[in-house]
């Protein structure tokens, strides 16, 4: 099984900034789309942005042009830059990775990291 494992998340001032990271580990043979959603309070659970393996992107409307996602490869790890950080952006941040083995293909979740944003 692969375990991942979220980190980065905290308390900062609307207009700051943060940095996500998921470490997959465990026994991986090949993970495919990576991915970060985040569930405010009383809300839905919605897409923040996904990258393929091969490094293409897309993100939500809200996030673009603020977040940066990115995955080393190598070290199976997903990233999520965040930039001018907004109120509404207060959330659980998940980890989502598209998790491969030979015989087949799962959905692996992280546990989850708060990001709080102040005004």
């Amino acid at each position: 099984q692969v375990q991942l494992v979220e980190s980065g998340g905290g308390l900062v001032q609307a207009g700051g900034s943060l940095r996500l990271s998921c470490a997959a580990s465990g026994n991986i043979f090949r993970i495919n789309t990576m991915g970060w959603y985040r569930q405010a309070p009383g809300l839905q659970r919605e897409l923040v942005a996904r990258i393929s393996s091969g490094g293409g992107t897309n993100y939500a409307d809200s996030v673009k042009d603020r977040f940066t996602i990115s995955r080393d490869n190598a070290r199976n790890t997903l990233y999520l830059q965040m930039n001018s950080l907004k109120p509404e952006d207060t959330a659980v941040y998940y980890c989502n990775a598209a998790v491969v083995t030979p015989h087949r293909e799962y959905d692996r979740w992280g546990q989850g990291t708060q990001v709080t944003v102040s005004s």
